[in-house]
């Protein structure tokens, strides 16, 4: 199972990345995709989730209107879309999955550990500065 995030980088206040994270060995359209993301210093924060297909998808306030997360379940690949950069988006970026258990009706959102997920990616860093 891997779970590889890309296209972090160094952008400037007000600019835009795009992260993808390429899912491999389990059934990718099964499963919540969430992006976690780690402030230097800080713990982690839960960023945006989508469920299986795609259909629903949840932010935290602070990157509400600004970032957005998709997927494509043919190319088993969860994006984030980050507009409008701040420095305070400065972070190592996380890509998760999670499968539904039991009778749970939908993505359980503000998930920040790996334990709380089933597979967790290993990182890449934005940094937002002048």
């Amino acid at each position: 199972v891997q779970l590889v995030e890309s296209g972090g980088g160094l952008v400037q206040p007000g600019g835009s990345l795009r992260l993808s994270c390429a899912a491999s060995g389990f059934t990718f359209s099964n499963y919540d995709m969430s992006w976690v993301r780690q402030p230097p210093g800080d713990g982690p924060e839960w960023g945006s989730t989508s469920n299986t297909d795609g259909s629903s998808t949840y932010y935290e306030d602070s990157v509400k209107g600004r970032f957005v997360i998709s997927r494509d379940n043919a190319k088993r690949t969860l994006y984030l879309q980050m507009n409008s950069l701040k420095p305070e988006d400065t972070a190592l970026y996380y890509c998760a999955s999670r499968k539904k258990e039991g009778l749970e009706s939908g993505p359980i959102k503000g998930l920040t550990l790996p334990i709380e997920y089933d597979y967790w990616g290993q990182g890449t860093q934005v940094t937002v500065s002048s």
